[in-house]
């Protein structure tokens, strides 16, 4: 058992973020449990382990002022903040060309800005520390962007960019970083005006695909091969275990996709090698 750490988690009042706060709890850690509703957050957790229950906060991730007040609050209680699980997310779906310009700009907010804003709140007091830890839900979808789920892709490509650099630049504080890249997992992602959204636009030339594609979405939901209690301690392990990875593929078919986008880069260096190895000034 290592010494029990303050855990900050987001989006805990639903699907992974609950499974994480209790596996946390489970392993004997702190808890800051945060979500738009103290109260789903505190119920969806219950008492659990030596803490009993989370110290559940309101936090809207998009909202800077309640990012900073959730902070204050973990550290007012705590004293510190040892690890930041970014979990909330939301999954935009739809065509490129269906979905608005709003509609994009609300995806990144959410599953990248969001991320960014808590994590710029929480580092001063991992920096102070000179120790933490920070862990950010990405996808498989970051890796392998598919049609159907461009904005989605997007963020999540955007979130692997953004913790690959941050790495380099808080690692000398003694605080480490680890991405997590899920495959499908049985949450509810996919579930109507809550966590699912979907296009607002519509182009006949993707009226078939779109028919076809929405309710195999939709019935897939609750089916998903993997497990979020396995996941969330997994997790909690690897943060707890002496050397953290960087980055953590999950599930069979996360590891398929990751697995098969890397062949997919390899070959692709290989097929114009010498033509690209030959564009630098001759001089």
């Amino acid at each position: 058992m290592t010494d029990p750490k303050v855990w900050f988690i987001t989006g805990a009042s639903r699907g992974l973020g609950v499974e994480v706060a209790r596996a946390a709890l489970s392993a004997g850690h702190h808890v800051v449990a945060t979500g738009r509703d103290p109260e789903k957050v505190r119920a969806a957790v219950g008492a659990v382990g030596d803490h009993g229950r989370p110290l559940a906060l309101a936090l809207d991730i998009t909202n800077e002022a309640a990012i900073g007040a959730a902070v204050k609050a973990a550290t007012d209680h705590f004293d510190r903040i040892d690890v930041l699980v970014n979990n909330a997310g939301n999954f935009q779906a739809g065509f490129f060309e269906e979905l608005t310009d709003a509609q994009f700009r609300a995806e990144m907010d959410v599953n990248f800005f969001g991320p960014l804003n808590v994590t710029r709140m929480v580092l001063p007091v991992m920096r102070a520390q000179r120790s933490g830890h920070v862990v950010t839900m990405s996808s498989s979808a970051g890796v392998a962007g598919g049609a159907f789920a461009t904005a989605y892709a997007a963020s999540k490509f955007a979130l692997e960019g953004w913790m690959e650099g941050l790495a380099g630049e808080i690692d000398r504080f003694g605080i480490g970083t680890t991405v997590v890249e899920p495959g499908m997992f049985r949450t509810d992602l996919l579930v109507d005006g809550d966590s699912a959204l979907w296009a607002d636009l519509s182009v006949d030339d993707y009226a078939e695909r779109t028919a076809q594609l929405v309710p195999g979405w939709q019935e897939n939901n609750g089916k998903q091969p993997g497990d979020p209690a396995k996941l969330a301690r997994a997790i909690v392990d690897l943060v707890d275990s002496p050397n953290p990875p960087r980055r953590f593929v999950a599930g069979k078919d996360g590891v398929d996709t990751v697995t098969g986008k890397g062949r997919a880069l390899l070959d692709a260096v290989e097929a114009y090698r010498e033509l690209s190895t030959n564009l630098d000034h001759d001089n």
